[in-house]
């Protein structure tokens, strides 16, 4: 149990506090995770086997999803276009944030945040703008990726560590993220009121090479084979001081998914152990917390990153719309 404290600790504060290690999590992770199942004493044949077929199909559909975008990607941007012409401009960004957090699930929070970020560099906005539509359209796309097991590595973890079918999260807490998808979208045509836009494709390009695509392609199947050797070896764990705290603790303890990745906090949180009031609670703690602060999910960490939002300048907005929602849903789960 010391030694799975430590690799907890080391795996909860090293990716914040070194660089070299936020930016190589995939590898730091499957090394956590190897180690982890290796202390537990649960590293054998099976555990192996599921680690390597476990990440297949979000890889898969990562590169696929890839492949297609690269292939389409200046339609897709004539069509931005076409769209924004029928559309006011507020209402086009609205239904651009419901739409990014449904389809996320069936082409990945990954190719959706690049969709997004396509997006934002085919209408520049003003700064402030920008911000907010970027950090609405992230709070959306981190709950409605994790709808089916191929939309991110976190419902891919969790389907796994249960031993649940496709369609298990849609039905355990599809009521609750359609209406946070919706509740985004509303908030992106009160909030965001732009000074200023102008159209067109002479904006900033994002192209991605194939390099690029396989490269991410083989950094999320490394990704998530390191958080099945880190959720299974974290078993011990979980039963001796996770099984026992109340769902409305661990709704509140799963803040620190602002600043930690939330598919890493899933794999060592859940287990099948768990009822599914339980279940539910820890996953939208997770999912709405993560959109508060930039490493607290991958749609973030991409879409900062490729349009140059500060930590600073994402907390700002997101902060604030991420604590009114988890009262919000405190409310949905525990009051009402």
């Amino acid at each position: 149990m010391i030694g799975l404290v430590i690799i907890l600790l080391l795996v909860l504060f090293l990716p914040f506090t070194v660089k070299k290690v936020e930016n190589n999590l995939e590898v730091f992770l499957f090394i956590m995770g190897s180690l982890a199942a290796l202390v537990s004493g649960i590293m054998d044949a099976g555990l192996i086997k599921k680690a390597l077929t476990d990440p297949l199909s979000i890889s898969a559909a990562v590169l696929i999803a890839g492949l297609i975008f690269k292939w389409f990607q200046n339609s897709f941007e004539r069509s931005i276009l076409f769209l924004t012409r029928i559309f006011s401009l507020q209402i086009f960004l609205g239904l651009t944030v419901i739409f990014l957090g449904l389809f996320s699930s069936m082409i990945t929070a990954i190719i959706a945040a690049i969709v997004l970020v396509i997006i934002v560099n085919v209408l520049p906005l003003d700064r402030e703008s920008e911000i907010r539509f970027t950090v609405l359209a992230c709070f959306s796309i981190g709950l409605g990726a994790v709808l089916t097991p191929i939309g991110e590595p976190l419902s891919t973890i969790t389907i796994s560590k249960l031993n649940e079918d496709f369609f298990f999260l849609i039905k355990l807490i599809g009521f609750d993220v359609i209406p946070a998808l919706l509740l985004f979208g509303l908030l992106t045509i009160v909030l965001i009121k732009p000074k200023k836009y102008r159209l067109g494709l002479e904006s900033k390009q994002i192209s991605e090479s194939y390099r690029d695509i396989l490269t991410r392609t083989f950094k999320i199947y490394l990704f998530v084979m390191g958080l099945t050797f880190l959720g299974q070896g974290f078993e011990p764990f979980i039963r001796e001081y996770i099984l026992g705290l109340r769902p409305v603790l661990l709704y509140w303890i799963n803040m620190t998914s602002a600043i930690l990745d939330n598919a890493t906090l899933a794999a060592a949180e859940i287990s099948p152990s768990m009822d599914d009031t339980t279940i539910r609670a820890i996953l939208l703690g997770l999912l709405i917390s993560g959109g508060m602060l930039v490493p607290g999910n991958i749609p973030n960490i991409i879409s900062a990153g490729k349009l140059h939002i500060t930590s600073k300048e994402w907390a700002s907005f997101a902060v604030p719309i991420g604590l009114v929602t988890m009262v919000l849903y405190f409310f949905v789960l525990f009051v009402f």
